[in-house]
């Protein structure tokens, strides 16, 4: 598979800087248009811990998935821009227009992080 079609996984972390709190310490990156538009369609879960960095980004959908899913929207400077909790299968979201990016993490992640918009999250 061409590195153009395809999701990098990385050991990458989220950690919400703001309240210290690690948000997810295994990220893959979506930056092709194919792996974007693929996102984390054909996956049964998504496991504590992981998630999914996809960028440019300013807005999801769920449809086809089979799970529901936290999503942090970021701006430029990783500062968080809006936050969904549980969305559900078949819903999409608004478009932000200060976001560049979005982070897909299990449901549930941002109220155990306490990860609200305003915070800033380091991706490392």
């Amino acid at each position: 598979m061409s590195t153009l079609n395809r999701t990098v996984e990385l050991s990458m972390r989220a950690v919400n800087s703001t309240k210290n709190q690690e948000v997810a310490n295994r990220v893959e990156i979506a930056e092709s248009m194919f792996s974007r538009m693929k996102g984390l369609l054909g996956r049964n879960s998504l496991e504590d811990g992981a998630g999914l960095l996809i960028r440019p980004c300013m807005g999801i959908h769920t449809f086809g998935m089979k799970f529901p899913i936290d999503a942090v929207f970021l701006d430029k400077k990783n500062r968080v821009v809006a936050v969904i909790r549980e969305l559900i299968p078949n819903r999409m979201t608004r478009m932000y227009l200060g976001a560049t990016s979005v982070i897909e993490l299990p449901a549930g992640t941002l109220n155990r992080t306490d990860t609200l918009p305003g915070d800033y999250l380091e991706i490392a």
